[in-house]
């Protein structure tokens, strides 16, 4: 069976070549890929040098020849850390610098693949992301849920697009607050300038809601422990929000202005893991939704990574 994939243009991205916007609209697919898909504009078929219009409707198929990755290529290159399972959900805590799912760049040892090799998964996600109702970057680590059964599937993405669910992130910032809380919101889009980059806006762009409370302080060497609730999905919301509002994630190569930053760190034990660690210091903690079959109250938590530990003895020992 054929996926089909559905995208209405925005206000960003008008004047985008119709070959780009996919790229931008599907990263695990490389623009060559992307070319040999069947493609309807406005249920129309149209060229690739076809320029974006706002409110315009563009329609996908996937080929089965480009969508059967993840089925080829089951693998246990990691043990999985499961938080909860039954016979319709299944709770991870995602490692650091794992792809969540096959890819061009990305064919092998993925979270998908390897969750695979120890059960199965809805194929409503399609066959390169079944069961993946929701994602983590590569380099955050932390809890998620993925759906091994059909109903799951419907039940977990109809949760997700209403954000009727709690979802609790710890972050380490550069930067100590004057405020114990704060309430940050600003519409996110792609940026124009660096494609790989999301930005706030003022017009256009998906709202986005976060809430940040603060956990811990070390002004002397000028970090803080951020949880953030996120209120609303948004690629990158938590790296973009913090960073637009002088609060970038340690560690994070497109939002955390390290050059800038590692120049004032004058304590060697802090330098030293900043200058050896790669991935933003960013951890889902919290998940909680109801059961998408079962109707229960759901509640997990995953413990910080060992290097976001190995980060907070410093922070405390060095202070």
């Amino acid at each position: 069976m054929k996926e089909i994939k559905t995208f209405i243009v925005e206000d960003s991205e008008v004047g985008l070549r119709l070959d780009k916007f996919l790229v931008m609209k599907m990263p695990e697919y490389s623009r060559s890929e992307i070319q040999k898909f069947s493609v309807l504009y406005n249920g129309k078929p149209t060229k690739f040098s076809e320029k974006m219009k706002v409110g315009s409707k563009v329609e996908v198929q996937i080929n089965d020849k480009a969508s059967d990755i993840a089925s080829e290529n089951i693998s246990s290159d990691f043990d999985l850390d499961i938080i909860y399972e039954d016979n319709d959900i299944i709770v991870i805590n995602k490692p650091r610098g794992v792809v969540m799912y096959p890819s061009a760049g990305n064919k092998t040892g993925t979270l998908v693949q390897n969750i695979l090799s120890h059960t199965h998964l809805s194929a409503l996600g399609g066959q390169t992301r079944p069961g993946v109702v929701h994602r983590l970057d590569k380099d955050t680590s932390g809890v998620m849920v993925f759906a091994k059964s059909d109903a799951a599937f419907r039940g977990l993405v109809k949760t997700f697009s209403t954000h009727d669910l709690t979802r609790k992130y710890i972050a380490f910032v550069w930067g100590v607050p004057n405020w114990e809380s704060a309430d940050i919101t600003g519409n996110i889009a792609r940026s124009s300038r660096n494609r790989q980059k999301m930005t706030m806006v003022k017009t256009g762009g998906k709202p986005a809601h976060t809430e940040v409370s603060v956990l811990n302080v070390w002004p002397r060497l000028g970090v803080s422990e951020f949880r953030c609730n996120l209120l609303t999905g948004r690629t990158h919301q938590i790296r973009v929000h913090l960073s637009v509002h002088g609060f970038p994630v340690l560690c994070d190569p497109l939002y955390g202005r390290s050059s800038s930053r590692l120049g004032s760190v004058k304590n060697t034990d802090l330098l030293d893991f900043l200058k050896d660690h790669t991935g933003q210091m960013l951890h889902a903690e919290v998940l909680e939704f109801v059961h998408p079959v079962s109707g229960e109250k759901m509640s997990f938590k995953a413990k910080l990574p060992d290097d976001m530990q190995e980060l907070k003895y410093i922070l405390n020992e060095n202070n």
